[in-house]
């Protein structure tokens, strides 16, 4: 089965980003210091790994993969510490020779932030249906890893949630308004 020039393109460079990602967070779960984050981690290495094996399996021999559903957990609204709580100025380090736990986590979160991106964009070149709902797949697993990984950095306080006074908010938010409903049609918020 022929792939088009972007899909062929596109999906080298979700190939590469994902075998690079596996190199990353093997080398992440021997460096860092909390077992809960490395148990993280090596949860989110073992959902890379069988996304990738799964696109180079389906790019070398066509055959659909049975679709994974990706991990989904929910956390509540009050779960989340929002609030700046005096953060700490940051520089960037040279000459570092190895990484805190904060710092891994950092670089995790990003990972997923930027992977989530580059495979729903990778998806909109897609011709192949199967490739396409890989990608798509792909970038919800990493959206849902990026939500792990903020809450895990947010209940240690490196990833403060600034906030808007509650009537700033408001005033921004309630400016919009729904779109009328039909005749006798009662609006969902109520």
């Amino acid at each position: 089965m022929p792939y088009g020039a972007h899909e062929a393109m596109e999906t080298h460079e979700i190939l590469n980003d994902k075998r690079l990602q596996i190199e990353h967070f093997s080398f992440y779960t021997r460096q860092c210091q909390d077992q809960s984050l490395r148990q993280m981690i090596e949860r989110h290495l073992q959902a890379a790994v069988a996304g990738y094996n799964e696109m180079v399996s389906y790019t070398h021999t066509y055959k659909a993969a049975t679709p994974h559903q990706p991990d989904m957990r929910l956390a509540q609204p009050q779960q989340i510490a929002y609030g700046l709580r005096q953060p700490a100025p940051v520089t960037p380090q040279t000459g570092v020779t190895s990484f805190t736990d904060q710092q891994i986590a950092g670089a995790v979160l990003s990972w997923h932030k930027n992977s989530a991106r580059n495979q729903m964009q990778a998806a909109l070149e897609c011709a192949d249906p199967n490739l396409r709902q890989m990608m798509i797949n792909g970038a919800v697993t990493c959206a849902q890893h990026a939500y792990e990984t903020f809450l895990f950095m947010n209940q240690k306080g490196w990833y403060q949630v600034p906030t808007l006074l509650d009537k700033t908010a408001q005033t921004l938010l309630h400016h919009y308004q729904p779109v009328g409903q039909p005749a006798g049609a009662q609006p969902a918020y109520q």
